[in-house]
């Protein structure tokens, strides 16, 4: 096979790559970091939102996060992996759900799991980061709210 005969056979499916919408990228990318943290949340509960005794015995006696007790620790990771998801997944506040995502995700690398680092952390740092620095997309409440907000009428005088 020459170089123009394989330039040409990776160019055709490129070009179809190419179409797809960003806006369908970046849902991907939030419903893709959501899902993996929302099927964790709901491993830490009974019931709907009722955290396990099984949740406060790993915050005490295997994830040992420093400087937060671990009664708080679980309360906090447990609420926040379920709220976050949702937000995401809806597109509102999008950026700083990510962020929380990612601070989530360095502090279980850090102090949890750090051999975890290329075989799962990796690419949850990659989801939040390009959700962080490109944004929810148009398909997004603050998309939406954005929109608004600049045809919402000035009241300036």
């Amino acid at each position: 096979m020459t170089n123009s005969t394989l330039s040409g056979a990776l160019s055709a499916p490129a070009k179809i790559m190419s179409q797809i919408p960003q806006a369908v990228v970046q849902l991907a990318m939030r419903g893709g970091l959501a899902g993996i943290f929302w099927s964790s949340a709901r491993t830490k509960v009974e019931g709907l939102l009722t955290v396990s005794e099984n949740t406060f015995f790993l915050f005490e006696e295997e994830y040992r996060l420093p400087f937060v007790d671990p009664e708080i620790a679980a309360y906090l990771a447990t609420y926040a992996e379920h709220l976050l998801p949702i937000m995401l997944v809806l597109g509102l506040a999008t950026r700083l759900s990510a962020l929380g995502l990612f601070v989530m995700t360095l502090t279980i690398q850090i102090f949890v799991y750090p051999d975890a680092f290329l075989s799962t952390h990796f690419g949850w740092f990659a989801l939040a980061l390009g959700i962080m620095a490109y944004g929810p997309g148009k398909l997004s409440l603050d998309a939406l709210l954005d929109r608004q907000t600049k045809l919402a009428p000035s009241n300036q005088s």
